[in-house]
């Protein structure tokens, strides 16, 4: 699959147009160049195991995830039933995933993120992103009763433990405040300023950059990477962000710094994704 432009439609959403705007939103952020020290069209960035084929393959692969976790949604309120319902959907999207990379990571905190985001956007009419992002923090509230043991944690949930950070479920239980506070809000004033799509959508991960407690960059290189990331993020926007000069010269500094600390933006990245899958979901009701 080829990198995507933006799909905008004016229909309400069925379960199968959610999970294409879901993989489009993948596969457009990974395509998104130049991004500090992470995979695009340029290469592997920080990654010795990702490739930008490695990530397209991990993306096309979810589709069937995302179909199945908006379709479970479908007619449904939030509850611990369907809490846990979409976690089990997602634990097999994530073997599909690993299945399709050969065993790499590419996509286990996206898969959650947009997941659950693709759910809220199954259960009821199309709003505002606010709408859906509380929504999804509902049903983020729930305990699921079968996440795996504590010995068979992901490295984000260590790093959490370790760090005290919130983590991708954090991001989740209070609405996905990276998104709404700094991703789109970015990437419309960038538009409005005339940026190209591309330099708005990399202000955009800028902007999450700048604020977030990133637990990919903390656990590749610990709080030096964290703080690198985010002053450079800052520099880059205060400099003009990605569609002036200064603003693309501090960003090329961001990525060879966390290139060098072997450090990448990984949960940013994921919060890009569902930047641009509400993004371009269609507004009805």
């Amino acid at each position: 699959m080829a990198c995507t432009q933006p799909v905008f439609i004016d229909v309400a959403c069925a379960p199968s147009t959610l999970a294409d705007l879901a993989v489009a939103a993948l596969i457009d952020e990974a395509c998104l160049t130049p991004k500090p020290a992470l995979v695009d069209r340029r290469g592997s960035g920080a990654h010795r195991d990702l490739d930008l084929d490695t990530m397209l393959r991990s993306a096309r692969s979810l589709r069937p995830t995302f179909l199945a976790l908006a379709r479970a949604a479908v007619d449904q309120k939030p509850s611990q039933r369907l809490r846990e319902q979409l976690a089990r959907i997602g634990r097999e999207g994530e073997v599909a995933m690993l299945r399709a990379t050969n065993g790499s990571n590419a996509h286990r905190g996206a898969i959650w993120i947009v997941g659950l985001l693709c759910a809220a956007a199954a259960m009821r009419p199309l709003g505002e992103p606010f709408e859906l992002c509380a929504q999804a923090a509902v049903i983020a509230r729930f305990e699921d009763r079968f996440a795996p043991a504590p010995n068979a944690m992901s490295n984000g949930a260590r790093v959490i433990q370790r760090f005290g950070v919130a983590g991708a479920r954090g991001q989740a239980v209070e609405g996905f405040p990276h998104v709404q506070e700094a991703g789109l809000p970015a990437l419309h004033r960038s538009r409005v300023n005339g940026a190209t799509e591309d330099e708005a959508r990399l202000d955009a991960l800028l902007a999450i950059i700048a604020t977030l407690d990133d637990t990919c960059l903390l656990h590749r290189g610990g709080q030096v990477a964290l703080e690198a990331a985010q002053a450079g993020a800052r520099d880059a926007l205060q400099a003009g962000g990605a569609a002036r000069p200064q603003g693309r010269a501090a960003l090329a500094r961001l990525d060879q710094r966390l290139t060098e600390l072997n450090a990448s933006p990984g949960g940013a990245a994921d919060l890009l994704a569902a930047t641009l899958f509400l993004d371009t979901l269609p507004r009805v009701g």
